[in-house]
């Protein structure tokens, strides 16, 4: 008889798994005069044709954002925000969609929407 032990049920991950491109795109054109734009690989979402958002690679998002709006959010999630050399003199912030929280994504999203709207 061989013994089976029972499932076990599989520890969660230490922060939510972030959002996909799809859902970005999906939450960036509910905002109000949000468009995409960009190409099939880099998409990018505009407001009044000012950058809220750009998709850089699958998992890495650019959103624009004032900074000390950046500089809180990099302090209170550093696993979702970072700030990389080339943008410490911009109004830029990257983001790691993988590892992020996505209710602090959108977040972020809607900041850079509502800065682009003027």
């Amino acid at each position: 008889m061989t013994h089976v032990s029972p499932r076990r049920p599989v520890p969660a991950a230490p922060y939510p798994r972030g959002m996909t491109p799809d859902e970005v795109d999906e939450y960036a054109r509910s905002l109000p005069g949000c468009k995409q734009k960009g190409t099939y690989a880099r998409p990018a979402w505009y407001v009044d044709d000012r950058l809220v958002a750009r998709v850089e690679e699958p998992t890495i998002l650019v959103v624009r954002m004032e900074l000390d709006v950046r500089e809180r959010l990099t302090a209170a999630h550093p696993e979702t925000f970072g700030v990389p050399p080339r943008f410490e003199k911009h109004y830029k912030v990257q983001v790691s969609l993988d590892h992020g929280n996505d209710d602090t994504i959108r977040e972020a999203i809607r900041l850079a929407w509502e800065m682009q709207r003027g």
